[in-house]
């Protein structure tokens, strides 16, 4: 299985427990939305929302839009799609689609969002360049990603926990291009190099008080899942006694979920 499909499987497995859903209440609705009060989709616009989840950014702009506008919501997990028609509700300018939007075919849209969505792709600089691509002239795009140090303690002490369970360390997360780009000061010249104009970045403050059941729901809710993989019953329930118990001997009270949202124009 590789990277991806491990992604894919992550996101869907999340979803088919309504964890996503329910972890959407505190961090995917409130990041999608602020992305698209920066990308400002405005009435009669045609909007690609890439990575689109079960629809944190596309339906507010399927509704900024309105019913002279287009939504194409794309993703690759197919059950987070279902959730977003389910929640759709009437909505009948939105399409969604399974697949893998760094091949997307369409182009000429009004706005192109990627909300938390670049960093999974195999290739980050090539699959934003492509996106960048789907927009007509003048067009713009909003590109979402965590800010350094965001989310990061959760993934560390999930770490330790399946070691401390397993007897095995859990490898470390590989270097990723994100950790180069993941600052306001280094992003906006990284979507300048991608094909953007007059790029702003705007850094978004989230911080949540971190219960016992909030805590767990940001793994199982959240491509941490996919580190669960594998593990029986029996051993994600001790995973999940000693990632609450090392939070807070860590006195991890707080989740820092800040992100940065890149705005520019074709």
């Amino acid at each position: 299985m590789d990277s991806r499909e491990r992604i894919t499987r992550a996101f869907s497995d999340a979803s088919s427990t309504s964890d996503f859903d329910r972890l959407g209440e505190h961090l995917w609705r409130p990041i999608g939305a602020s992305t698209v009060e920066l990308s400002a989709p405005q009435e009669g616009e045609l909007v690609l929302d890439a990575c689109c989840g079960n629809g944190a950014s596309a339906l507010p702009a399927a509704r900024r839009v309105g019913p002279g506008g287009h939504v194409d919501a794309v993703d690759l997990a197919a059950p987070l799609l279902a959730d977003l028609e389910r929640q759709a509700d009437g909505l009948e300018n939105i399409t969604s689609a399974v697949a893998d939007v760094t091949s997307w075919g369409r182009s000429g849209y009004d706005v192109v969002q990627c909300v938390l969505g670049i960093f999974f792709f195999s290739d980050m600089t090539a699959g934003t360049e492509h996106l960048v691509k789907r927009l007509r002239p003048g067009g713009r795009a909003a590109v979402t990603i965590w800010r350094r140090g965001s989310m990061e303690a959760s993934g560390r002490h999930l770490a330790q926990a399946i070691a401390g369970v397993t007897g095995q360390e859990f490898p470390s997360r590989p270097r990723h291009l994100l950790d180069e780009v993941n600052t306001s000061e280094t992003f906006g010249p990284w979507l300048a190099d991608r094909g953007l104009r007059d790029v702003e970045v705007t850094e978004s403050e989230l911080r949540l008080s971190l219960s016992e059941s909030l805590a767990w729901l940001v793994i199982t809710g959240s491509g941490f899942a996919g580190m669960l993989t594998g593990l029986s019953e029996d051993e994600t329930e001790r995973v999940r006694q000693e990632y609450l118990a090392s939070l807070q001997g860590a006195g991890a009270a707080e989740l820092d979920a800040t992100t940065l949202i890149g705005v520019g124009w074709a």
